[in-house]
């Protein structure tokens, strides 16, 4: 299956920094399906070093594995695929350094950013956000519950609310019209990573059902 096709049933997404092997292997047990290495502390061959730990986990569990903002580093570290901001390389330059068969993700932070997205042949996912004030994004300004509202209503690519989501607050965006969530500090900052995921999956698949 490839990455695009895995992409369509990825409900729970994770991004964090570098970390351990068997951190990696216990989070995605609990049910993670995309993981993103973001970590603003490495260089170059200090993220192909780490995401050696990403590739492997995510290979064990069939999930998808990104990388943050370098697309030039994709092939390298064995990515399934990258994640640009607004600030970022466009999708298109995205495109163009990762080939036709791996995924591009964009983040959005308004109705307008969500619109080119979905609209743009080389963005395969969008990230609508932040929905609350986080400090993994410190200066951007939360968009609220009701950018998670239109993005319901108009976005047919698939799409995670994200921004300081946690399983105390995650069914007023499912209840808005999520079906995917990206977290950080819910799974990072938990003394048992995969209870935490498992907690977050199981409240997806309630919306589902």
């Amino acid at each position: 299956m490839s990455p695009r096709e895995r992409l369509s049933s990825a409900r729970l997404y994770l991004v964090c920094d570098a970390r351990p092997l068997e951190w990696l292997q216990a989070a995605l047990r609990g049910g993670v399906d995309l993981v993103q290495l973001r970590d603003k502390t490495l260089d170059s061959a200090g993220l192909v070093a780490a995401a050696g730990a990403f590739r492997a986990a995510a290979s064990e569990t069939g999930a998808l594995f990104v990388v943050n903002d370098r697309p030039d580093l994709v092939a390298a570290c064995g990515a399934d695929g990258v994640h640009v901001g607004q600030d970022d390389l466009s999708p298109a330059e995205a495109r163009a350094l990762v080939g036709p068969d791996r995924i591009v993700g964009r983040s959005t932070h308004a109705p307008a950013q969500a619109d080119a997205a979905s609209a743009d042949p080389d963005v395969d996912y969008l990230a609508v956000g932040p929905v609350h004030a986080t400090p993994t994004k410190p200066g951007r300004p939360a968009a609220g519950l009701d950018y998670v509202s239109y993005a319901a209503r108009t976005v047919t690519k698939p799409w995670f609310a994200i921004g300081g989501l946690d399983a105390g607050n995650v069914d007023a965006v499912l209840a808005r019209g999520a079906e995917r969530i990206v977290v950080v500090r819910a799974i990072t900052e938990a003394a048992d990573p995969e209870a935490a995921a498992r907690a977050l999956g199981e409240r997806l698949g309630a919306t589902r059902a």
